[in-house]
């Protein structure tokens, strides 16, 4: 619901500003500053929209922009699944990265952790041409790792974390939204996808 306000008071904010750009246009002075003082509050109010989805996310996950998820799965069950599913959807896995593999080359022992770099120039391309920094971010990454206990975990940063840090437009955020379902296909047990 809070998406959907900010969303809406985005594009009033949009239509307000083509409207005072017609006032300027015209010479409207008197218009234009009345929509400056309207713009500036609805802006406001959008920032203030956006603080209170951020308080409504984990601490964690506000703090680092980090989504740790639960795998049913090992870490190379989960791998191999993440990397069947990006086949499948026509991503492109850029690189696997075995720092487990890589620290036991080097004679120190970690338990299994593996890094996905993963993207699609057709949904990046956007990003980066929308907010350049983006590209520090990108390709996406999922990270696979198993913890003391054993346990099998799935960590990728937050789409909306990355919004906020890359200020990125709303209507670009499912190009990058697409790693949520990916986690949370690649997580699921074996009997809710049938395998």
């Amino acid at each position: 619901m809070l998406g959907e306000l900010r969303e809406d008071n985005q594009a009033l904010i949009a239509r307000m500003i083509e409207i005072h750009d017609l006032c300027d246009e015209a010479n409207d002075v008197a218009t234009a500053s009345f929509l400056e003082n309207w713009i500036d509050q609805a802006q406001r109010q959008t920032k203030k929209s956006i603080a209170v989805r951020d308080a409504s996310m984990t601490l964690a996950t506000a703090i680092t922009g980090i989504v740790d998820k639960p795998s049913n799965h090992s870490v190379d069950e989960t791998v191999d699944r993440l990397k069947n599913i990006l086949q499948s959807k026509g991503i492109t896995l850029f690189a696997l990265v075995d720092h487990s593999g890589e620290a036991e080359k080097a004679g120190m022992k970690m338990p299994p952790t593996k890094l996905l770099i993963f993207g699609s120039p057709k949904a990046g391309t956007p990003l980066m041409l929308a907010a350049p920094s983006i590209a520090i971010d990108l390709p996406l990454k999922i990270l696979v790792w198993e913890d003391d206990q054993k346990k099998t975990w799935v960590s990728h940063n937050s789409s909306a974390y990355l919004q906020e840090r890359h200020n990125l437009p709303t209507e670009l955020l499912q190009n990058i939204a697409v790693v949520e379902t990916l986690v949370a296909k690649a997580a699921e047990s074996p009997d809710r996808d049938g395998s």
